[in-house]
């Protein structure tokens, strides 16, 4: 466990825009650091449809030690890799070596039971650029009789995508209370499908004895950005003004710690913080459950966004750490804040995305997910439209086809002085630098669903001034 320790926690460095210098980043003491994929790939990585469903398929148990503690390891992987070069075997080596700990992230003191509700939650392994695999875990009690453990089936992809892996792993788990070896034909199946394109359907042939050969349909959403997030479970349990504050705090890449028992609702919660901030990426460690033996790797001065279980409280509470906002998910409420949070956000526009938010809260007609995530995006989405969707216009083109960003005329070009004072905050984080690099490389836009966004805004403005 110690050698494991030590691998989570060095350091590890980014280079930043600006200047070309390399600076100090969220990337160091990082637990969920792994060296792998190509620099500016994440968007395309974790939306490209055609590639395979997923890297890996895992069981993660738990297996009793000398000391009478129970310590997790993988006793299954699908697919098996054979004549791997040197530097792949070493990276899946890497990457095993990191999964059960975060497959059991809540310590080591387990204890056989005859009953135990499965859970599903995720985790995210960040690589040194940026982009990151994404761990889907169903945490089930095999079938049988009399007392046992709970074990881990983990999908390891590169592809987000919650809901589709959840409906994957309900097919998992029902093939899992048959038998492991009706697993295999299920994931084999899979692994052989494309990874549909948004809106379409993939459809597997799975048979199951005494039951034949069922279709399984897996339908991935139409809006590919809004695919790993369920709104829902942050606005089941905080109010729309704790999400602004908290909204307000990842836009500046604050520290954001947030607390709760069970490992679903840390999960979801941090991906719907984390997709707020569309079309910017959150750049720095993001650990949505952070394992037990690694609480002490997470309090260091760095931007970070992670999830603690909440039995671990006292602890968090009692270490040495900067300014930081902590959010107790249980409660719905702010146990310790910076204290600026209300005045981060333009007032004006705040106040717009709060009606916003409250009138989702108080709309009846809205039911599926889909509606919700659909309305609680476009609020955020219409804030960073108003803020900087002129970015396009200050990007100044050389005759070779690279660009350069304006940043002086771009800050002028707000009238707004309180619009201004914000924007001249934002573009010195990390996840505006990484936008910018990546519109300074073509002049076609990275994020389709933003620039249609942008358009629409200017074409109402131009109505409304016509009219």
């Amino acid at each position: 466990m110690a050698s494991i320790g030590n691998f989570f926690r060095r350091s590890l460095r980014r280079s930043g825009r600006r200047g070309g210098k390399e600076e100090a980043s969220a990337a160091e003491n990082n637990p969920s650091r792994l060296p792998q994929g190509k620099p500016g790939e994440r968007h395309s990585v974790l939306y490209c449809a055609g590639q395979f469903f997923f890297e890996y398929l895992v069981v993660v148990s738990l297996k009793k030690m000398s000391d009478g503690r129970y310590e997790p390891k993988i006793t299954y992987q699908f697919p098996k890799r054979e004549n791997l070069l040197k530097g792949q075997k070493e990276e899946e080596e890497r990457l095993l070596q990191a999964i059960p700990l975060f497959c059991f992230p809540d310590g080591n003191n387990w204890a056989p039971v005859t009953e135990f509700t499965s859970e599903t939650f995720s985790f995210v392994l960040t690589n040194v650029d940026g982009s990151r695999k994404i761990g889907y875990c169903r945490r089930l009690l095999p079938s049988g009789r009399g007392v046992r453990l709970p074990e881990v089936f983990c999908i390891i992809s590169c592809l987000g995508c919650f809901g589709l892996f959840s409906k994957i792993l309900d097919e998992v788990e029902k093939r899992r209370q048959i038998s492991m070896a009706v697993i295999y034909p299920f994931m084999q199946g899979l692994r052989e499908s494309p990874f549909p394109a948004p809106g379409k359907t993939v459809t597997i042939k799975s048979f199951i004895p005494e039951s034949g050969t069922e279709l399984i349909e897996l339908t991935r959403p139409v809006d590919a950005h809004l695919e790993h997030v369920e709104f829902q479970a942050l606005l089941q349990r905080l109010s729309p003004h704790l999400i602004l504050h908290i909204f307000a705090s990842a836009v500046l890449e604050r520290r954001l710690i947030f607390l709760a028992e069970e490992l679903s609702v840390l999960s979801q919660c941090i991906h719907a913080v984390a997709a707020l901030l569309y079309p910017f990426t959150w750049a720095h460690t993001y650990i949505p459950v952070v394992p037990e033996c690694l609480l002490d790797t997470v309090c260091c001065p760095t931007p970070f966004m992670v999830g603690i279980q909440m039995r671990h409280l006292e602890r968090v509470l009692d270490q040495p750490m900067e300014e930081a906002l902590i959010v107790d998910l249980c409660d719905g409420k702010i146990l310790r804040a910076v204290g600026d949070e209300e005045e981060i956000l333009p007032v004006k526009l705040q106040n717009e995305m709060l009606t916003s938010l409250n009138r989702h809260n108080n709309n009846n007609n809205v039911h599926t997910s889909e509606q919700v995530n659909a309305l609680v995006s476009e609020a955020f989405v219409q804030f960073f439209v108003r803020m900087v969707g002129h970015y396009a216009s200050h990007i100044k083109w050389s005759k070779n086809g690279s660009g350069t960003f304006q940043e002086r005329a771009f800050c002028k070009a707000i009238a707004s002085k309180t619009n201004r004072k914000f924007v001249k905050k934002f573009v010195k984080t990390n996840m505006f630098s990484l936008f910018i690099e990546e519109a300074e490389k073509s002049r076609i836009p990275q994020e389709a669903y933003f620039q249609q966004k942008i358009t629409e805004y200017h074409e109402q403005k131009k109505h409304r001034r016509d009219s």
